[in-house]
């Protein structure tokens, strides 16, 4: 028993870690091997075959939507003929209300001629939902260089109460003569609605109200000051 038990002792040998480590990189050269000469035989066998086109569905027409707000509904229920005539007729768009969401959809048609034509008159119904004139907001479509920008009071400085109160009334001025002002020499269009300021212009008229605006509520009295200070800007621009 004691010879046999020697002999199995000595027929187990000690494997290290670095002889595992070499009988394992052995055989996934093995492996490595075997797979690229099946992928030879593979490939010599199929037939090389053209790669199919996909196939995709047929894509619907561009559409914007323009939340509308309640206060809001009113004016546009009794402007609507004066928004879809510009819309239908001269861009070939289609518009509607949609009475569940409470918003105005604008999508193309088989009659567009050109999709930039939807953001015109995405632009253009914002403007009118913002408070803007049709008038004023149909320029949005006839010209090219105008554009929207907003903006709150509270952006410009942090105020409360009477001040913000007073910040306001020293925008629009006197039986709204300071706002009148502002919108003729830099030849703009202003709606002050509560703490949001809305302006529609080309960019430089627009940063030309935005300035005074913003001097305003900074402090500056309204007085015939603010008509100078825009004058002699408009008359360097010119």
């Amino acid at each position: 028993m004691e010879t046999q038990n020697t002999r199995t002792e000595d027929s187990f040998t000690s494997v290290t870690h670095r002889g595992v480590r070499r009988a394992k990189k052995r055989q996934a050269e093995q492996w490595s091997a075997a797979g690229q000469d099946g992928d030879a035989g593979h490939m010599d066998t199929e037939e090389v075959r053209p790669a199919k086109r996909p196939v995709f569905p047929q894509l619907s027409g561009d559409q914007r939507k323009i939340p509308v707000p309640a206060n809001r509904y009113t004016p546009l229920k009794e402007n609507w003929m004066k928004i879809l005539t510009p819309i239908v007729e001269h861009l070939g768009l289609q518009i509607r209300f949609n009475l569940k969401s409470g918003n105005v959809e604008i999508r193309t048609c088989k009659d567009t001629k050109d999709v930039s034509t939807l953001t015109k008159a995405a632009d253009f119904v914002k403007a009118f939902v913002l408070g803007f004139q049709v008038k004023d907001a149909l320029a949005l479509i006839r010209l090219d260089d105008l554009f929207l920008e907003s903006f709150e009071i509270t952006d410009v400085k942090t105020l409360k109460g009477d001040h913000l109160s007073r910040a306001i009334g020293r925008i629009a001025g006197r039986g709204g003569k300071t706002k009148f002002t502002i919108e003729n020499v830099p030849r703009t269009r202003i709606v002050l609605a509560d703490v949001k300021v809305h302006i529609l212009g080309s960019f430089q008229n627009i940063k030309m109200a935005r300035t005074t605006i913003c001097n305003l509520i900074l402090g500056n009295p309204p007085s015939k000051k603010v008509e100078q200070d825009l004058n002699s800007v408009a008359s360097r621009i010119t």
